[in-house]
């Protein structure tokens, strides 16, 4: 095993490095790959918090077995030439931004900072172990961690800060650390989000409400003082105001609950045929959590959703896509990081 020690170079210009981590992604749409995908991912005691042991008999036994097949052909519905969707953006992201560094830094304080991006997910591949040692063989003393949920919850953001505690307690010499807890309410990320939709409504017929609907928790998470719910709502009030939308042009919603337990509200899927059946005839759907369109933007969203909203009678419905790789995105992205680094030249 190398340390962190072993790869740095102190005869060489010291780096900045900027490790970019999304949620991940299995490695193809097969039982195999998504079991692997799913046992990663339901195993980290940040993301399911009842007992381990109860919950490791409920995983290896009733979700494990069954649940990676039915999840085969909606994977296999998003999957593109490049592979998982989340993970080829995700490179695209980090490509547009060592473009937008190398050509033109944002400003004179950072003119003369070399920056190294690298990319992990937190469960899959690339690993977060992979990209830290990425970063010290390409001589980086300093790590700034992005995790790129504009929301911080404990299941997301903190779950990548204890990835990354875990794999630094291995190193002899530790680069120094920053890291990025939420960015919900950054005005160059709220600028970005309204730049998308007004963008889209340029081209589309503007529905009558916008839904932005956020990723689900489990109610208990917020009762224990997870800031995600409150920090959803402001991201919501704040690209409302941008959009000049009145109260009852507008709606937060959450969506992807899992298993009995009561989840934040009001739910998806309900407000969607709520709408419907209350005379609603067009929406337009954004998903403000999701910095990369995924199984649940694209699957969940753009088709389970749409059936559902279909079905109680409405007529038309839009996804609005995730910001993705788009300029705006990287825009913002840059301006936070640049933020973030300031003081280390």
């Amino acid at each position: 095993m190398k340390f962190y020690s072993e790869e740095i170079k102190l005869d060489q210009p010291e780096k900045i490095g900027i490790l970019l981590v999304n949620l991940g992604s299995p490695d193809a749409p097969d039982t195999s790959s998504i079991r692997r995908f799913l046992r990663e991912f339901l195993s980290d005691h940040r993301v399911i918090e009842i007992p381990q042991f109860l919950w490791q008999i409920i995983l290896n036994l009733i979700i494990l077995p069954f649940r990676p097949r039915k999840l085969v052909p909606l994977y296999q519905s998003i999957w593109t030439p490049e592979g998982s969707p989340l993970v080829s953006i995700a490179q695209n992201q980090k490509a547009q931004l060592e473009k937008l560094f190398l050509e033109k830094p944002l400003s004179e304080k950072t003119a003369d900072m070399p920056v190294s991006f690298a990319l992990a997910m937190r469960y899959g591949n690339p690993d977060i172990r992979s990209a830290l040692r990425q970063l010290a063989q390409d001589n980086v003393h300093k790590v700034l961690v992005f995790p790129t949920y504009a929301q911080y919850s404990g299941t997301t953001t903190a779950s990548i800060f204890d990835a990354v505690s875990c794999e630094l307690q291995k190193w002899r010499w530790i680069p120094e650390l920053r890291f990025i807890n939420s960015y919900y309410d950054q005005k160059e990320h709220i600028q970005a989000l309204a730049d998308s939709v007004q963008n889209y409504w340029q081209s589309h017929k503007k529905g009558q409400k916008l839904v932005m609907s956020f990723h689900g928790l489990p109610e208990r998470n917020r009762t224990l003082g997870d800031p995600y719910y409150d920090q959803c709502h402001k991201t919501a009030q704040l690209l409302a105001a941008k959009l000049e939308l009145n109260e009852s042009q507008w709606l937060i919603t959450f969506q992807s609950r899992f298993g009995k337990a009561e989840w934040l509200k009001p739910y998806t899927s309900a407000s969607l045929e709520e709408l419907a059946k209350q005379g609603t005839h067009s929406v337009d759907i954004i998903c403000p959590g999701f910095s990369i369109d995924c199984l649940e933007t694209l699957e969940e969203i753009s088709v389970e959703n749409r059936d559902v909203f279909m079905k109680a009678g409405g007529q038309d419905y839009q996804y609005i896509p995730a910001l993705n790789a788009s300029a705006e995105n990287t825009k913002a992205m840059a301006a936070l990081i640049e933020q973030h680094i300031k003081g280390w030249a």
